[in-house]
């Protein structure tokens, strides 16, 4: 399966937009959204295009396709919005054998890991996207986000596939690829 993996698109629906035509144009499965989907969040300015209605009609469109992680921007008002579930902190996807721990970063981060073996660490929140392989094999990869990226970095998410994680700037540019046990 081929996962694209966003986080932190903080309400702006012209982001979404990049996003969900790069999910479609990859033919990716499925799309996982590592939390802050609809609100932009007292600490930053207002998004372009912000748009928390528009965002959800965009993503129940795909809800079928969707894995949500609760952000910190999250609430109860916005899972009413949604057609898909997404007050949970983290989620676990096994892939061919591979597990994927998906988490937004408020609760989860790579210094605070839950106990437990897991091939790939994905998480958000800081707005700084990374991509390395630790001390034990695994990839923890920040996706950084398409809305307020932070510390001069571009707009980015991820796409996973067959053991392989690669991280875009929303222009569909890839940035940085690495691979399970490199």
């Amino acid at each position: 399966m081929k996962y694209l993996i966003v986080s932190d698109i903080h309400g702006s629906l012209p982001a979404l937009r990049q996003v969900l035509d790069f999910f479609e144009k990859e033919h990716c499965d499925m799309l996982c959204i590592l939390g802050d989907i609809l609100n932009y969040g007292p600490r930053n300015g207002v998004p372009e295009g912000l748009d928390p209605q528009g965002i959800a009609a965009a993503l129940n469109a795909h809800a079928d396709h969707i894995i949500a992680i609760r952000g910190n921007c999250d609430s109860e008002v916005d899972q009413m919005l949604l057609d898909f579930p997404m007050l949970a902190d983290y989620a676990l996807v096994v892939d061919n054998g591979r597990r994927l721990f998906l988490t937004h970063g408020h609760v989860y981060d790579e210094t605070r890991r839950p106990k437990g073996h897991f091939d790939v660490f994905l998480y958000g929140h800081t707005h700084l996207w990374k991509l390395e392989a630790d001390e034990r094999g695994t990839l923890v990869c920040n996706t950084g986000s398409v809305t307020f990226p932070k510390g001069g970095n571009v707009p980015t998410f991820a796409l996973y596939a067959d053991g392989e994680l690669q991280v875009y700037r929303l222009d569909g540019t890839l940035l940085k690829t690495k691979s399970i046990g490199c």
